[in-house]
Protein backbone atom coordinates (compact mmCIF):
# COMPACT_ATOMS: atom_id res chain seq x y z
CA UNK A 1 0.00 0.00 0.00
CA UNK A 2 1.59 3.67 -1.08
CA UNK A 3 0.26 6.78 0.29
CA UNK A 4 1.17 9.93 -1.34
CA UNK A 5 1.67 13.07 0.33
CA UNK A 6 0.26 16.12 -1.83
CA UNK A 7 2.99 19.14 -2.64
CA UNK A 8 3.44 21.79 -0.65
CA UNK A 9 0.60 23.92 1.09
CA UNK A 10 -1.78 20.75 1.61
CA UNK A 11 -2.46 19.18 5.19
CA UNK A 12 -3.74 15.57 4.43
CA UNK A 13 -2.26 12.51 3.50
CA UNK A 14 -4.15 10.16 0.57
CA UNK A 15 -3.43 6.58 1.06
CA UNK A 16 -4.07 4.43 -2.41
CA UNK A 17 -3.09 0.82 -3.15
CA UNK A 18 -0.51 0.20 -5.25
CA UNK A 19 -0.86 0.69 -8.86
CA UNK A 20 -1.16 -2.30 -11.76
CA UNK A 21 1.89 -3.13 -13.88
CA UNK A 22 1.57 -2.43 -17.50
CA UNK A 23 2.56 -5.42 -20.22
CA UNK A 24 6.62 -5.62 -20.97
CA UNK A 25 7.38 -2.93 -23.33
CA UNK A 26 4.51 -0.38 -23.40
CA UNK A 27 4.97 1.96 -20.45
CA UNK A 28 8.33 2.99 -21.63
CA UNK A 29 7.33 3.05 -25.61
CA UNK A 30 10.78 2.29 -26.30
CA UNK A 31 10.09 -1.60 -27.17
CA UNK A 32 13.03 -2.70 -24.06
CA UNK A 33 12.60 -3.10 -20.28
CA UNK A 34 12.47 -0.40 -18.19
CA UNK A 35 16.03 0.35 -17.21
CA UNK A 36 16.50 1.23 -13.40
CA UNK A 37 20.06 2.09 -11.93
CA UNK A 38 20.02 1.75 -7.79
CA UNK A 39 22.00 4.00 -6.43
CA UNK A 40 23.69 3.17 -2.88
CA UNK A 41 25.58 5.34 -0.47
CA UNK A 42 27.68 2.63 0.88
CA UNK A 43 28.09 -1.26 -0.06
CA UNK A 44 28.54 -2.29 3.70
CA UNK A 45 26.26 -4.56 5.44
CA UNK A 46 22.91 -2.47 6.77
CA UNK A 47 18.99 -2.34 6.29
CA UNK A 48 19.61 -0.25 2.95
CA UNK A 49 21.61 -2.62 1.47
CA UNK A 50 19.45 -5.58 2.04
CA UNK A 51 16.56 -3.74 0.62
CA UNK A 52 17.65 -3.32 -2.56
CA UNK A 53 19.03 -6.86 -2.44
CA UNK A 54 15.43 -8.19 -1.30
CA UNK A 55 14.50 -5.86 -4.31
CA UNK A 56 16.50 -7.53 -6.85
CA UNK A 57 15.64 -10.40 -5.98
CA UNK A 58 12.13 -10.02 -6.34
CA UNK A 59 11.90 -7.79 -9.35
CA UNK A 60 10.36 -9.04 -12.99
CA UNK A 61 13.73 -9.22 -14.76
CA UNK A 62 11.70 -9.53 -17.95
CA UNK A 63 10.21 -5.43 -17.48
CA UNK A 64 12.77 -4.22 -16.18
CA UNK A 65 16.62 -3.72 -16.42
CA UNK A 66 18.24 -3.38 -13.46
CA UNK A 67 21.88 -2.37 -12.14
CA UNK A 68 23.40 -0.82 -9.52
CA UNK A 69 26.03 2.14 -8.41
CA UNK A 70 27.68 1.75 -5.20
CA UNK A 71 29.35 4.77 -3.53
CA UNK A 72 31.78 2.50 -1.57
CA UNK A 73 32.75 -1.10 -1.99
CA UNK A 74 31.63 -3.49 0.67
CA UNK A 75 30.18 -6.86 1.43
CA UNK A 76 26.58 -6.31 0.20
CA UNK A 77 28.39 -5.52 -3.42
CA UNK A 78 29.36 -9.44 -3.60
CA UNK A 79 25.88 -10.63 -2.52
CA UNK A 80 24.21 -8.69 -5.33
CA UNK A 81 26.80 -9.96 -7.78
CA UNK A 82 26.24 -13.14 -6.99
CA UNK A 83 22.31 -12.69 -7.30
CA UNK A 84 23.56 -11.58 -11.10
CA UNK A 85 23.37 -8.10 -11.43
CA UNK A 86 26.09 -6.20 -12.69
CA UNK A 87 27.56 -3.25 -10.02
CA UNK A 88 29.64 -0.49 -10.36
CA UNK A 89 31.71 0.95 -7.88
CA UNK A 90 32.32 4.65 -7.73
CA UNK A 91 35.07 5.84 -4.92
CA UNK A 92 35.51 9.04 -5.47
CA UNK A 93 35.48 10.89 -1.45
CA UNK A 94 34.34 13.98 -3.41
CA UNK A 95 30.71 14.48 -4.64
CA UNK A 96 31.73 16.12 -7.38
CA UNK A 97 33.74 14.15 -8.73
CA UNK A 98 31.71 11.88 -7.91
CA UNK A 99 28.54 13.06 -9.91
CA UNK A 100 30.81 13.50 -12.78
CA UNK A 101 31.64 9.41 -12.43
CA UNK A 102 28.39 8.09 -12.43
CA UNK A 103 27.40 10.31 -15.34
CA UNK A 104 30.09 8.71 -17.25
CA UNK A 105 29.15 5.37 -16.43
CA UNK A 106 25.39 6.46 -17.51
CA UNK A 107 25.70 8.63 -20.46
CA UNK A 108 26.38 5.88 -23.49
CA UNK A 109 22.63 4.35 -21.98
CA UNK A 110 20.75 6.15 -19.74
CA UNK A 111 18.45 4.69 -17.03
CA UNK A 112 14.54 5.58 -17.32
CA UNK A 113 14.55 5.74 -13.56
CA UNK A 114 17.49 7.07 -11.05
CA UNK A 115 16.75 5.26 -7.72
CA UNK A 116 18.35 6.19 -4.26
CA UNK A 117 18.94 4.72 -1.41
CA UNK A 118 20.67 7.18 2.03
CA UNK A 119 21.57 10.55 2.17
CA UNK A 120 24.53 10.88 -0.09
CA UNK A 121 23.00 8.61 -2.70
CA UNK A 122 20.39 11.18 -2.63
CA UNK A 123 22.80 13.91 -3.09
CA UNK A 124 24.73 12.57 -5.91
CA UNK A 125 22.42 10.68 -7.76
CA UNK A 126 20.13 13.42 -8.00
CA UNK A 127 22.91 15.77 -9.34
CA UNK A 128 23.98 13.00 -11.63
CA UNK A 129 20.18 12.94 -12.97
CA UNK A 130 20.37 16.92 -13.76
CA UNK A 131 23.56 16.60 -15.48
CA UNK A 132 22.34 13.97 -17.77
CA UNK A 133 19.21 16.20 -18.21
CA UNK A 134 21.51 19.66 -19.25
CA UNK A 135 24.23 17.87 -21.44
CA UNK A 136 20.47 17.18 -24.29
CA UNK A 137 19.85 13.72 -22.83
CA UNK A 138 16.16 12.46 -21.02
CA UNK A 139 16.88 13.37 -17.65
CA UNK A 140 15.87 9.87 -15.50
CA UNK A 141 13.27 9.89 -13.32
CA UNK A 142 15.02 10.20 -9.92
CA UNK A 143 12.97 7.86 -6.96
CA UNK A 144 14.79 7.64 -3.61
CA UNK A 145 13.75 5.80 -0.68
CA UNK A 146 14.61 7.47 3.08
CA UNK A 147 16.03 4.47 5.23
CA UNK A 148 16.81 6.23 8.02
CA UNK A 149 15.17 8.30 11.00
CA UNK A 150 18.79 9.86 12.17
CA UNK A 151 18.75 13.99 12.43
CA UNK A 152 21.09 15.17 10.15
CA UNK A 153 22.94 18.19 10.35
CA UNK A 154 21.61 21.94 9.23
CA UNK A 155 24.13 22.00 6.51
CA UNK A 156 22.97 18.41 5.12
CA UNK A 157 19.17 19.41 5.76
CA UNK A 158 19.75 22.95 3.70
CA UNK A 159 21.43 20.88 0.76
CA UNK A 160 18.65 18.03 0.62
CA UNK A 161 15.97 20.72 0.56
CA UNK A 162 17.13 23.04 -2.00
CA UNK A 163 16.97 19.33 -3.91
CA UNK A 164 14.20 17.57 -3.09
CA UNK A 165 12.64 19.88 -6.31
CA UNK A 166 14.30 17.73 -8.61
CA UNK A 167 13.41 14.82 -7.16
CA UNK A 168 9.77 12.90 -8.38
CA UNK A 169 9.31 10.70 -5.79
CA UNK A 170 10.44 10.53 -2.00
CA UNK A 171 9.42 6.87 -0.47
CA UNK A 172 9.15 6.81 3.29
CA UNK A 173 9.44 3.15 5.09
CA UNK A 174 6.79 4.40 7.60
CA UNK A 175 4.48 7.06 9.26
CA UNK A 176 7.77 8.28 10.79
CA UNK A 177 9.50 8.79 8.11
CA UNK A 178 6.98 10.90 6.52
CA UNK A 179 6.73 13.06 9.49
CA UNK A 180 10.24 13.29 9.60
CA UNK A 181 10.08 14.67 5.63
CA UNK A 182 7.14 17.01 6.55
CA UNK A 183 9.26 18.41 9.54
CA UNK A 184 12.47 18.64 7.04
CA UNK A 185 10.43 20.85 5.03
CA UNK A 186 10.69 18.40 1.88
CA UNK A 187 7.80 18.30 0.05
CA UNK A 188 8.28 19.97 -3.09
CA UNK A 189 8.51 16.07 -4.29
CA UNK A 190 5.81 14.06 -4.11
CA UNK A 191 6.29 11.50 -1.09
CA UNK A 192 4.88 7.48 -0.94
CA UNK A 193 4.79 5.51 2.21
CA UNK A 194 6.11 2.10 1.16
CA UNK A 195 6.73 -0.53 4.15
CA UNK A 196 9.36 -2.76 3.03
CA UNK A 197 8.06 -6.27 3.42
CA UNK A 198 9.59 -9.95 4.38
CA UNK A 199 10.37 -12.56 1.82
CA UNK A 200 8.36 -15.18 3.15
CA UNK A 201 9.52 -17.70 1.13
CA UNK A 202 13.11 -17.38 3.13
CA UNK A 203 11.54 -17.49 6.57
CA UNK A 204 7.85 -19.84 6.04
CA UNK A 205 9.91 -23.01 6.13
CA UNK A 206 13.12 -22.04 8.08
CA UNK A 207 14.35 -24.52 10.67
CA UNK A 208 15.75 -23.11 14.31
CA UNK A 209 19.62 -23.79 14.66
CA UNK A 210 19.03 -26.63 17.14
CA UNK A 211 22.80 -26.12 17.92
CA UNK A 212 22.76 -22.41 19.40
CA UNK A 213 23.37 -23.47 22.79
CA UNK A 214 25.97 -25.94 22.28
CA UNK A 215 27.72 -23.61 19.90
CA UNK A 216 28.27 -20.82 22.74
CA UNK A 217 28.77 -23.38 25.62
CA UNK A 218 24.72 -23.33 27.13
CA UNK A 219 23.13 -26.10 28.57
CA UNK A 220 20.34 -27.34 26.42
CA UNK A 221 17.14 -26.21 26.49
CA UNK A 222 18.58 -22.96 27.81
CA UNK A 223 15.92 -20.10 27.11
CA UNK A 224 17.38 -17.67 24.92
CA UNK A 225 17.26 -14.21 24.15
CA UNK A 226 18.57 -12.68 21.12
CA UNK A 227 18.92 -9.63 19.38
CA UNK A 228 19.84 -8.73 15.53
CA UNK A 229 21.05 -5.07 14.92
CA UNK A 230 24.72 -3.18 13.86
CA UNK A 231 26.03 -2.41 17.09
CA UNK A 232 25.85 1.33 17.17
CA UNK A 233 24.81 3.71 19.46
CA UNK A 234 21.27 4.39 17.64
CA UNK A 235 20.13 0.69 18.67
CA UNK A 236 20.35 0.32 22.32
CA UNK A 237 22.54 -2.27 23.42
CA UNK A 238 23.43 -0.48 26.39
CA UNK A 239 20.02 -0.71 27.68
CA UNK A 240 19.55 -4.11 27.14
CA UNK A 241 22.60 -5.09 28.96
CA UNK A 242 21.67 -3.12 31.82
CA UNK A 243 18.09 -4.90 32.00
CA UNK A 244 20.07 -7.89 31.70
CA UNK A 245 21.01 -8.65 34.92
CA UNK A 246 17.43 -7.33 36.00
CA UNK A 247 16.06 -10.43 33.71
CA UNK A 248 18.59 -12.91 35.34
CA UNK A 249 16.87 -11.94 38.92
CA UNK A 250 13.67 -13.60 37.69
CA UNK A 251 14.53 -16.37 35.05
CA UNK A 252 18.33 -17.05 35.84
CA UNK A 253 18.85 -20.18 33.75
CA UNK A 254 18.40 -17.34 30.80
CA UNK A 255 21.43 -16.36 28.05
CA UNK A 256 21.66 -13.22 25.70
CA UNK A 257 23.05 -13.13 22.24
CA UNK A 258 24.23 -9.95 20.81
CA UNK A 259 24.50 -10.89 17.25
CA UNK A 260 25.84 -8.37 14.99
CA UNK A 261 28.74 -6.12 14.39
CA UNK A 262 30.04 -1.97 14.36
CA UNK A 263 31.89 0.44 16.14
CA UNK A 264 30.17 -0.24 19.99
CA UNK A 265 31.31 -3.74 20.08
CA UNK A 266 34.45 -2.50 22.73
CA UNK A 267 32.52 -0.46 24.89
CA UNK A 268 29.59 -2.77 24.92
CA UNK A 269 32.14 -5.51 25.98
CA UNK A 270 33.64 -3.67 28.41
CA UNK A 271 30.10 -2.81 30.24
CA UNK A 272 28.80 -6.35 29.84
CA UNK A 273 32.42 -7.08 31.84
CA UNK A 274 31.64 -4.37 34.46
CA UNK A 275 27.87 -6.04 34.85
CA UNK A 276 29.51 -9.26 35.57
CA UNK A 277 28.23 -10.68 32.71
CA UNK A 278 30.95 -11.56 30.50
CA UNK A 279 31.81 -15.39 32.77
CA UNK A 280 35.38 -16.17 34.22
CA UNK A 281 38.14 -14.56 33.10
CA UNK A 282 37.27 -11.71 31.21
CA UNK A 283 40.00 -9.35 32.15
CA UNK A 284 42.09 -11.60 29.77
CA UNK A 285 42.25 -10.63 26.01
CA UNK A 286 41.49 -14.30 25.05
CA UNK A 287 38.33 -13.30 26.53
CA UNK A 288 37.05 -11.01 24.07
CA UNK A 289 35.76 -11.78 20.62
CA UNK A 290 35.85 -15.84 21.05
CA UNK A 291 32.76 -17.81 19.96
CA UNK A 292 32.04 -20.10 23.27
CA UNK A 293 31.23 -17.91 26.20
CA UNK A 294 33.40 -17.99 29.22
CA UNK A 295 32.04 -20.70 31.83
CA UNK A 296 29.26 -18.65 33.72
CA UNK A 297 28.92 -16.19 31.12
CA UNK A 298 25.40 -14.85 31.14
CA UNK A 299 25.82 -13.86 27.39
CA UNK A 300 28.20 -14.01 23.90
CA UNK A 301 28.51 -11.38 21.73
CA UNK A 302 28.94 -13.63 18.36
CA UNK A 303 29.65 -11.09 16.07
CA UNK A 304 28.24 -11.72 12.28
CA UNK A 305 26.61 -14.34 11.30
CA UNK A 306 25.66 -15.83 8.05
CA UNK A 307 22.57 -17.90 9.42
CA UNK A 308 20.79 -15.14 10.87
CA UNK A 309 17.16 -16.71 10.05
CA UNK A 310 17.80 -19.92 11.81
CA UNK A 311 19.01 -18.03 14.73
CA UNK A 312 15.88 -16.15 15.10
CA UNK A 313 13.85 -19.10 14.95
CA UNK A 314 15.82 -20.46 17.69
CA UNK A 315 15.37 -17.32 20.50
CA UNK A 316 12.35 -17.35 23.10
CA UNK A 317 12.52 -14.00 22.66
CA UNK A 318 13.79 -11.14 20.08
CA UNK A 319 14.64 -7.51 21.32
CA UNK A 320 15.22 -4.88 19.46
CA UNK A 321 15.68 -1.38 22.15
CA UNK A 322 16.31 0.80 19.73
CA UNK A 323 16.72 4.62 20.16
CA UNK A 324 15.19 5.77 16.85
CA UNK A 325 14.47 3.46 14.14
CA UNK A 326 12.64 4.20 10.40
CA UNK A 327 10.89 0.76 10.76
CA UNK A 328 12.98 -2.10 11.87
CA UNK A 329 12.82 -5.23 9.79
CA UNK A 330 14.28 -7.23 12.03
CA UNK A 331 11.41 -7.41 13.94
CA UNK A 332 9.10 -8.56 11.21
CA UNK A 333 11.79 -11.13 10.26
CA UNK A 334 10.76 -12.23 13.57
CA UNK A 335 7.37 -12.09 13.55
CA UNK A 336 7.59 -13.94 10.30
CA UNK A 337 9.24 -16.71 12.18
CA UNK A 338 6.49 -16.88 14.92
CA UNK A 339 8.86 -15.12 17.16
CA UNK A 340 7.48 -13.39 20.33
CA UNK A 341 9.30 -9.71 20.14
CA UNK A 342 10.23 -6.70 22.43
CA UNK A 343 11.01 -3.65 21.25
CA UNK A 344 10.58 0.16 21.76
CA UNK A 345 8.09 2.52 21.02
CA UNK A 346 10.22 4.83 19.03
CA UNK A 347 9.57 5.60 14.73
CA UNK A 348 7.99 3.15 12.50
CA UNK A 349 8.06 0.48 15.56
CA UNK A 350 4.54 0.76 16.75
CA UNK A 351 3.34 0.55 12.99
CA UNK A 352 4.17 -2.87 13.40
CA UNK A 353 3.40 -3.68 16.50
CA UNK A 354 0.26 -2.97 18.72
CA UNK A 355 1.70 -3.03 22.39
CA UNK A 356 0.19 -6.44 24.32
CA UNK A 357 -1.58 -7.57 20.20
CA UNK A 358 1.29 -8.41 17.86
CA UNK A 359 4.04 -8.05 20.71
CA UNK A 360 5.37 -5.50 23.80
CA UNK A 361 6.30 -2.15 23.09
CA UNK A 362 8.82 -0.46 26.39
CA UNK A 363 9.89 3.27 26.38
CA UNK A 364 13.54 4.17 25.22
CA UNK A 365 16.40 4.01 27.71
CA UNK A 366 14.27 2.24 29.80
CA UNK A 367 16.35 -0.80 31.15
CA UNK A 368 13.53 -1.57 33.93
CA UNK A 369 10.94 -1.62 31.31
CA UNK A 370 12.17 -4.08 29.36
CA UNK A 371 13.31 -6.33 31.77
CA UNK A 372 10.21 -6.54 32.65
CA UNK A 373 8.55 -7.04 29.18
CA UNK A 374 11.11 -10.20 28.59
CA UNK A 375 11.06 -11.55 32.01
CA UNK A 376 7.28 -11.66 30.89
CA UNK A 377 7.49 -13.16 27.78
CA UNK A 378 9.85 -16.08 29.29
CA UNK A 379 7.16 -16.80 31.90
CA UNK A 380 3.90 -16.53 30.57
CA UNK A 381 4.41 -18.54 27.75
CA UNK A 382 0.70 -18.88 26.76
CA UNK A 383 1.09 -14.83 26.32
CA UNK A 384 4.29 -15.16 24.18
CA UNK A 385 2.50 -18.33 22.00
CA UNK A 386 -0.50 -15.61 20.97
CA UNK A 387 1.64 -12.59 20.48
CA UNK A 388 3.98 -14.63 18.41
CA UNK A 389 0.61 -16.22 16.11
CA UNK A 390 -0.60 -12.62 15.78
CA UNK A 391 2.56 -10.87 14.71
CA UNK A 392 2.93 -13.78 12.28
CA UNK A 393 -0.12 -12.94 10.60
CA UNK A 394 0.41 -9.23 10.38
CA UNK A 395 3.69 -9.87 8.63
CA UNK A 396 2.11 -12.15 6.07
CA UNK A 397 -0.77 -9.67 5.94
CA UNK A 398 0.58 -6.05 5.84
CA UNK A 399 4.34 -6.47 5.21
CA UNK A 400 4.85 -9.27 2.57
CA UNK A 401 7.91 -8.24 0.09
CA UNK A 402 5.60 -9.25 -2.68
CA UNK A 403 3.21 -5.97 -1.98
CA UNK A 404 6.77 -4.08 -1.27
CA UNK A 405 8.07 -4.74 -4.88
CA UNK A 406 4.85 -4.24 -6.40
CA UNK A 407 4.62 -0.66 -5.11
CA UNK A 408 8.08 0.18 -6.52
CA UNK A 409 7.20 -1.35 -9.95
CA UNK A 410 3.87 1.16 -10.12
CA UNK A 411 6.68 3.81 -9.47
CA UNK A 412 9.18 2.80 -12.19
CA UNK A 413 5.99 2.09 -15.06
CA UNK A 414 5.45 6.13 -13.90
CA UNK A 415 8.64 6.96 -14.56
CA UNK A 416 9.61 5.49 -17.62
CA UNK A 417 6.48 7.03 -19.02
CA UNK A 418 7.24 10.14 -17.64
CA UNK A 419 11.23 9.77 -19.47
CA UNK A 420 9.43 8.86 -22.77
CA UNK A 421 7.19 11.95 -22.75
CA UNK A 422 10.52 14.08 -21.68
CA UNK A 423 12.19 12.02 -25.00
CA UNK A 424 9.18 13.14 -27.20
CA UNK A 425 9.77 16.74 -26.00
CA UNK A 426 13.41 17.05 -26.64
CA UNK A 427 12.58 15.08 -30.36
CA UNK A 428 10.16 17.83 -31.02
CA UNK A 429 12.42 20.59 -30.04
Amino acid sequence: MAATLPRRGSSSIATTEARPQAPAGVVAGYGRRIRVTQILATGTNGGAQMHVLSVLQRIDRTRYDVDVISLSDGSVVGRIRAAGFRVRIVTAADDCAAVDEVVRLLRSDPPDVIHNHMYRAEVVGTRAALALGESGLPRPYVVGTVHSSRVRSREDRERLRALTPYMDRLIAVSRSIVVKLLREGRTTAGVELIYNGVDLERYDRQEACCTLPEEYGFAPGTPLVGVVARLEPEKGHPTLLDAWPLVLQHVPEARLLIVGEGSQRAPLEEQARRLDLLGEDCDADSCVGTLRARPGAKLVFTGLRDDIPAVTAALDVSVLPSYREAQGMVILEAMALCRPVVATNVGGIPEMIEDGVTGLLVPPRDPVALAAAIVRLLTDHPLADMLARAGHDIAHGRFRIERMVESLAALYDEGAATVAARTAELARA
